[in-house]
């Protein structure tokens, strides 16, 4: 402890001298019965002698004196929990080393106040260093020497980089600091992070003096790395952290650019492991509406991956045909694995892939030879799509195609009549035959493939010697075949051709999609040529290997983004996934709209390691703020001042004894130290929703899926509050082989794959449904096929996705379920509260199914509602009162429909069947304008 007016303790000589003084006390009055005013004539007056003042008093006056004296001396207590004295001495000059990469974010509070902490201790001039470059590229350097007070302004303000530390460069300048002659005192304030630049670093900082480094040993450091492509329909995630002694959970958000969670992932990272990886299970159309993945254990820029049009799934159709599906010589064999790692692939005949969303139709050999195929596939592709076909020798002269079909060449230059081949998907005319390169039969040798020209999509794309061309068919010559061809060989002859059919285009190899013309579909070449296409199919401008691509927007130490600082440059467009992330070149977004990439932290990050230890080490919750005592003491000294004044009015008054008096003051300075508790209204044993209407889920043992809906009941609880004279409670999560269902109006119960068969579970739930329960089941957005009507145990409930069908089977059988029907506008539950004509969720237009014609045994209440669409997420509401999970396609406008028809279900549950009334049917139907 030290003072900061210590001269005044000098006040305490005086404490004897006020012993004595306060030792009198002025006698009590006394009482006096006169029968007569004659009698006073005859008193006379004593002498009185003062009274002593108790024991008690005279410590209470000492102390408060000694309290108000101690406390205007200014005493501060130093506080340092690690319990070891500061190297080097308090006196010594110091240098504190601060690391403010992206390392330190998540503890960077922590670290500025031990900073403060050791700033408090200063008495001299302390100089700073931090060590990750500057906004403008500058390198750590030295500060001048600086007054505590005002460097703990600079501290303050001064915030962490988005990019890795440059230990390297701060070792120099520390050595740069030594040879000047500098020794002192060395603060490292370390983010735990070990580099290979540490050996030089600890070097430099020990040839200082002495060391402590400050550091959080249990901090959570994790960044979020490229995960590979394993070739299924999931977006995979991958972490890199730090290892520590304990299992982990780490939570990864899905999100959509304008911040709406799609999913939500838990990583689990093994005691020991420095990586963890998990699958993100999404349709391509959610997948593709992903912006970023955010790590919400680690806040800043290693938690945030951003995403550009290389990382998403693009629908692909592949046409089958008959026949031709084989190993190693099948027409989509070398096509699948082509395209699995960067595509969804459907297959099947063309009108059933186009009722879907697609990308690229691909058509191998055959494909099209039916004219409506083609009919429907022009229609398509002049909406906007992009047909790639392939040549072989159904194209090459085949009786199949009717030369009298009134369909025309495209944009060839030639006219439709002088084509052999009258297609409207042939981007340029064909001559008849086939030209082979080669073989017995032939003078020819197989050709090579020329460089791509400069206006092809494929430029810049290394053509390997070993590819060549044995077969192929021609187009028919033309002045502007040139401009149709973005492959050729060496030649000259086209390779690969195309042209634009309204607003969509045709591509057309003019060899197989299998190795009997060309071994062209092994080779490498074939996979990155279907890749630009499929990037073109989404107007995305491949840039050549080397153009530069300037910073668009990057990411700052609070992951947010933001315009590109001073130092920021630009980036070959070859350089991305080999680039580590630096003052130079920032992680962000970088490029035009039509060529955007996204540069990450994590792309080419290692695994990551603790560092050693340096000099003596401490934690930094060891390292707070001294704090000031004088306020305290003062304000106690007053209180005891007071007190005592109250205690001698009251003896003087004669109300109080001297015992009585010691007694009250206790017994008000143990009322003034003490909290009033607080009494629990509650009874011992009754739950909560004994007390107030509730609603429940049934808990499935999944943290995020259980927390989901928790939250979207308490969503769905607070609208019903707010917009019904319903009031309803906290939701609960139950167990029904353990709680007491009888409670609650409505359950809620996701689906899960995992779901197992348990018959107590069953009994409690048939309990449940006998007694007017409703239970709400949702297989969150996976739409079970259309059922019968009949149970959710028929065969009709054959799935889409084969996990959720079976695990919904498991959960419902032995249920009292009752034959089903697909709930209309018409149900009661359409007009309960709101007036509905669609049921959606997180997801708009999956069927939802009541029972047919209600339970009898319940008033018409149907007991089980049965849906896909997803309702707990779009009810969520997080602890910040915002809504974090996207509702697609209608965004807010589906959202609010969304929480109606929960509403509608509350109400439903609560009051029964009583809108189903014939007294109710005028005033419906006036409403609904019938």
């Amino acid at each position: 402890m030290i003072f900061q007016l210590p001269w005044l303790l000098a006040a305490l000589a005086i404490l004897p001298v006020l012993w004595l003084l306060l030792r009198t006390l002025p006698p009590p009055p006394q009482r006096r019965a006169f029968p007569a005013i004659m009698l006073l004539r005859g008193l006379r007056a004593r002498v009185t002698q003062a009274a002593t003042a108790p024991l008690w008093l005279l410590l209470l006056r000492c102390v408060a004196l000694a309290a108000l004296i101690v406390g205007l001396a200014g005493p501060v207590l130093r506080q340092n929990r690690a319990g070891q004295p500061a190297p080097g001495g308090q006196d010594a000059e110091q240098i504190i080393v601060l690391d403010n990469g992206w390392a330190a974010v998540p503890d960077w509070p922590r670290r500025l106040a031990a900073i403060d902490a050791v700033l408090d201790r200063a008495t001299h001039p302390v100089r700073l260093l931090t060590t990750a470059p500057g906004l403008a590229g500058e390198a750590p350097s030295v500060g001048a020497p600086t007054p505590p007070s005002l460097l703990r302004g600079m501290v303050d303000s001064t915030r962490p980089m988005p990019w890795p530390t440059d230990r390297a460069a701060a070792a120099r300048a520390l050595r740069d600091l030594a040879s000047g002659g500098w020794h002192g005192r060395v603060v490292y304030v370390s983010d735990g992070l070990a580099s290979a630049d540490d050996p030089a670093f600890a070097a430099a900082l020990t040839a200082l003096g002495p060391v402590q480094t400050l550091i959080d040993r249990n901090a959570t450091i994790a960044v979020l790395t490229p995960a590979p492509a394993n070739g299924d329909q999931q977006l995979h995630v991958a972490i890199s952290a730090l290892p520590l002694p304990h299992p982990r959970q780490l939570t990864v958000r899905a999100e959509a650019m304008d911040g709406g969670v799609l999913s939500l992932v838990q990583v689990p990272v093994a005691a020991g492991a420095r990586e963890g990886s998990a699958g993100v299970a999404l349709p391509a159309e959610l997948r593709n509406r992903i912006g970023r993945l955010v790590l919400r254990d680690m806040p800043g820029p290693a938690g945030v991956r951003l995403l550009d049009e290389g990382d998403r799934r693009r629908p692909v159709g592949l046409i089958g045909v008959a026949g031709t599906d084989t190993p190693l010589v099948g027409t989509l064999f070398y096509l699948r694995r082509a395209l699995s790692p960067t595509a969804e692939l459907r297959e099947g005949p063309a009108p059933t892939l186009l009722k879907r969303p697609l990308s690229i139709l691909i058509a191998p050999d055959g494909a099209l030879d039916s004219p409506e195929t083609r009919r429907i596939v022009t229609e398509w592709v002049r909406k906007g799509g992009m047909l790639i076909r392939f040549a072989g020798p159904l194209l090459n002269g085949s009786p199949d195609h009717d030369p009298t079909t009134p369909d025309t060449v495209m944009d060839s230059g030639a006219p439709a009549a002088s084509s052999p081949l009258p297609d409207a998907l042939l981007p340029v005319p064909l001559m008849d035959g086939e030209r082979q390169l080669g073989g017995a039969m032939s003078w020819g040798k197989p050709e090579h493939l020329a460089p791509f020209p400069d206006d092809s999509p494929f430029h810049g794309l290394a053509v390997p010697a070993d590819v060549t061309v044995s077969r192929q068919v021609l187009a028919r010559p033309a002045a502007n075949l040139a401009t149709h061809s973005w492959a050729r060989l060496t030649d000259g002859t086209p390779l690969v051709t195309h042209a634009a059919l309204g607003t969509g285009e045709v591509v057309l190899f003019h060899v197989t999609s299998t190795a009997e013309w060309s071994n062209l579909p092994l080779s490498g070449l074939f996979v990155d040529m279907l890749r630009r296409l499929a990037e073109r199919s989404v107007g995305i401008d491949a840039p050549a290997d080397h153009s530069l691509l300037a910073p668009y927007m990057t990411l700052d130490a609070d992951a947010t983004l933001s315009p590109p600082p001073p130092a920021a440059r630009a980036l070959p467009s070859d350089a991305f996934g080999t680039t580590p992330a630096s003052a130079a070149h920032p992680p962000g977004l970088y490029g035009p709209r039509a060529s955007r990439r996204a540069l990450n932290l994590g792309d080419v990050i290692g695994p990551l390691a603790a560092q050693s230890t340096i000099g003596h080490e401490a934690t930094l919750s060891g390292q707070s703020r001294d704090r000031a005592l004088g306020p305290w003491l003062v304000a106690a000294a007053l209180l005891l001042l007071a007190l005592d004044a109250m205690l001698t009015l009251l003896l003087r008054a004669g109300r109080l004894s001297g015992r009585q008096a010691a007694l009250t003051g206790t017994i008000l300075l143990a009322a003034l130290s003490s909290s009033p508790a607080r009494a629990d209204p509650r009874p011992d044993g009754v739950p909560g929703a004994a007390l107030e209407t509730r609603l429940g889920y049934i808990q499935t043992g999944h943290a995020d899926i259980d927390a989901v809906s928790r939250e979207g009941l308490q969503g769905l609880s607070d609208y019903t509050n707010a917009r019904t004279s319903a009031v309803l409670g906290h939701p609960d999560g139950v167990v029904p082989t353990r709680d007491d269902l009888s409670y609650y109006p409505m359950l809620y119960w996701p689906v899960v794959a995992d779901a197992t068969i348990d018959p107590a579970r069953t009994a409690a739930l048939n309990a449940y449904m006998r007694h007017g329960g409703i239970l709400l089941i949702d297989s969150q957005g996976i739409d079970p096929a259309t059922p019968s009507a009949g149970s959710p145990s028929d065969a009709g409930f054959a799935a889409q996705a084969p996990g959720t069908a079976a695990a919904l089977r498991r959960m419902t059988r032995g249920l009292d379920v009752p034959p089903l029907t697909r709930l209309t506008d018409k149900h009661v539950l359409a007009h309960t509260f709101y007036l509905l004509h669609s049921f959606p969720g997180r997801y708009d237009g999956l069927p939802v199914w009541v029972a047919r014609g209600g339970d009898s045994a319940n008033d018409g209440v149907s007991p089980v509602i049965i849906g896909s669409s997803d309702w707990a997420h779009a009810w969520a509401i997080d602890a910040q009162g915002d809504t974090p999970y996207a509702t697609v396609p209608d965004g807010a406008n589906q959202r609010v429909i969304a929480y109606r028809f929960g509403v509608n279900a509350v109400l439903y549950a609560l009051t029964g069947n009583y809108k189903a009334d014939q007294v109710h049917v005028p005033a419906l139907l006036r409403r609904l304008g019938e």
